[in-house]
């Protein structure tokens, strides 16, 4: 398969996410953030198994709706602890904010990445594993306003010019 394959683009821009998560995992100073972030390395690496082998291999884990509802929780409860939103906001904030952003922004385009790989002939990407990557980049998000709150950081509101 060529190394610019829909497919391998697809999955190499997951590997570039998880490497953005693991500047984020070494330089946070907040242990919580460390945590959760490595679990979804750990995750992010099941995802890219289950992206590189598109045919069922009983040996590769698969992302399943568990993984979207753990998701889930955690943006619920991350959010409970924000300060509503009444802007748009601009990256940036704290040096751990300003990488998840990164990795939300890189999240997304492998999210674009994967639907355009499922309009191709004879492509598919599992229906969990698109939803996963959707629900991530919002939880990169709310984990990037969380860092600025630990940080005592009031996140950058979009005002636009009028």
């Amino acid at each position: 398969m060529s190394k610019s394959a829909p497919r391998i683009e697809a999955y190499g821009e997951i590997d570039e996410l998880n490497a953005i998560l693991g500047m984020v995992r070494s330089t946070t100073p907040h242990d919580a953030i460390q945590r959760v972030v490595s679990e979804l390395q750990t995750t992010l690496f099941t995802l890219g198994a289950q992206l590189a082998s598109p045919t069922v291999d009983p040996k590769i884990e698969v992302l399943t709706a568990a993984h979207v509802e753990s998701l889930e929780r955690q943006i619920d409860t991350v959010s409970e602890n924000l300060p509503a939103m009444r802007h748009f906001i601009l990256p940036g904030g704290s040096p751990t904010s300003a990488l998840l952003h990164l990795a939300r922004t890189v999240c997304r385009r492998a999210e674009r990445r994967m639907v355009h790989l499922t309009t191709l002939p004879g492509e598919a990407v599992d229906h969990w594993v698109l939803v996963y990557v959707n629900r991530l980049s919002d939880f990169l998000f709310t984990l990037a306003r969380l860092a600025n709150q630990l940080e005592r950081i009031e996140d950058i509101p979009w005002l636009p010019k009028r």
